[in-house]
């Protein structure tokens, strides 16, 4: 039982950490870009600011993870992210959103990221690493579009039956309330992540040199090759954000209609991360990325040339889920690969802050990237362009894992002759 509420616990708080600046954006980015007054350019150089911030905490946030109890800093993290929301609520102006982003990118990847996946790991033993990250990411799933599709309702409450003719005081009343939802969310998590995660007892060094181990860890190409594929995987992710603004801007929907899309595409998250995990478990996960990657590269190839139509529809919507299926089973098995790449446990945490460090590089330079992409042509043309960006980018995951599997090949040796280094 005690397995079970770990597990659950994990779940809950990997996800609603991430729900007031991720997912807010990710479920109703329409209407927010339409009550905070920004373009998709502005929004885009939003993330750029919290991804700067998460790139300079991943690593000393990774040493951290390996010194200090992950209840505590888990904790710390969401009860300081959901104070951000209580700021969010009030619709800062476009510099102060920045900073807002910032912030959040120190309160939850400093604390939390590292002792998360770290958490995540020691749960999963030497032989259930996939099932592991694959019931974290798709019990995530679970509760991202369960969350969705409960702020869904409470924006539909506060909207015209034909959410196009919404005014401004209505779209700002119905967002607000979608802001203190999630919020109070993100608080009511944190209290029971303090009494559901067990106090893990953690080695005390007698001298705590993270030095040392980030120099061990930075020396091993193999994590290179991770964090280059996490890369691809978290720019496709990152995409997923856009799928409401397709729906009202190419498919003709309305606001509600394109969340609720969204909240619909979220759902397929629980079936292809647990699926992923299994397969990983049986195949190895770096197989599993490898045909991963494949699909998402033709899937947004077809799509980059889809004009909606009555045939044309068919592959935009087989495509939205496809690729919906495809992002969530990558990320439920690419932190596997530590298991797979021999890391010992207690480096696991600075080598998390190297992997992440790189792989969500996307959070500095993919937003901005398209929201100018889709700026620059409106529309179908913009979508479609971007469409090509992403198939171009799956196709350099498959390179990066191809190059991985070469890579595990003679790195056996080396990794032993440095391990001991760390200690």
């Amino acid at each position: 039982m005690s397995r079970i509420i770990m597990m659950l616990s994990l779940i809950l708080v990997g996800e609603t950490v991430f729900s007031l600046p991720f997912n807010v954006p990710l479920f109703f980015r329409p209407t927010v870009l339409e009550v905070f007054g920004v373009s998709n350019t502005q929004l885009g150089d939003m993330f750029a600011v919290y991804g700067v911030a998460a790139m300079l905490a991943y690593f000393p946030g990774g040493a951290l993870a390996d010194h200090f109890s992950a209840r505590t800093l888990i904790v710390t993290s969401l009860f300081l992210t959901a104070i951000g929301g209580l700021y969010m609520a009030t619709f800062p102006g476009v510099t102060e959103m920045r900073f807002l982003y910032g912030y959040w990118g120190v309160t939850t990847v400093f604390l939390f990221w590292g002792a998360f996946i770290k958490a995540t790991r020691e749960w999963g033993g030497d032989r259930s690493q996939g099932l592991a990250f694959g019931l974290v990411e798709g019990g995530r799933g679970v509760v991202a579009a369960s969350a969705a599709s409960i702020g869904v309702f409470i924006l539909a409450v506060y909207m015209p039956e034909d959410a196009r003719f919404a005014t401004p005081l209505e779209r700002e009343s119905g967002l607000r309330m979608v802001v203190w939802y999630y919020t109070l969310l993100v608080f009511l998590t944190a209290v029971f992540a303090w009494f559901a995660i067990p106090a893990m007892k953690t080695v005390r060094e007698v001298t705590f040199n993270p030095i040392k181990k980030m120099s061990v860890v930075l020396s091993r190409p193999i994590i290179w090759a991770q964090a280059a594929i996490i890369v691809s995987a978290y720019c496709m992710y990152k995409g997923l954000g856009n799928y409401s603004l397709y729906a009202v801007q190419v498919l003709g929907m309305d606001e509600v209609e394109g969340a609720r899309l969204a909240s619909y595409g979220a759902w397929t998250r629980p079936v292809a991360a647990l699926i992923a995990g299994l397969i990983a478990d049986r195949f190895t996960a770096i197989r599993s990325i490898v045909v991963m990657f494949g699909i998402l590269c033709i899937s947004y190839g077809l799509w980059s040339l889809a004009v909606p139509s009555d045939s044309g529809n068919f592959i935009i919507y087989a495509n939205f889920f496809t690729t919906y299926a495809a992002v969530y089973a990558l990320r439920a098995v690419y932190f596997a690969l530590l298991e797979e790449n021999h890391t010992p446990m207690h480096l696991t945490g600075v080598a998390v802050g190297l992997v992440s460090v790189v792989g969500y590089t996307p959070d500095v330079f993919f937003a901005p990237i398209t929201g100018r992409i889709l700026d620059a042509n409106p529309g179908l043309v913009g979508f479609q362009h971007y469409f090509l960006l992403n198939s171009i980018i799956a196709a350099l995951g498959v390179i990066a894992a191809v190059s991985l599997i070469l890579l595990k090949r003679g790195d056996a040796a080396h990794w032993k002759d440095t391990i001991a280094e760390a200690k």
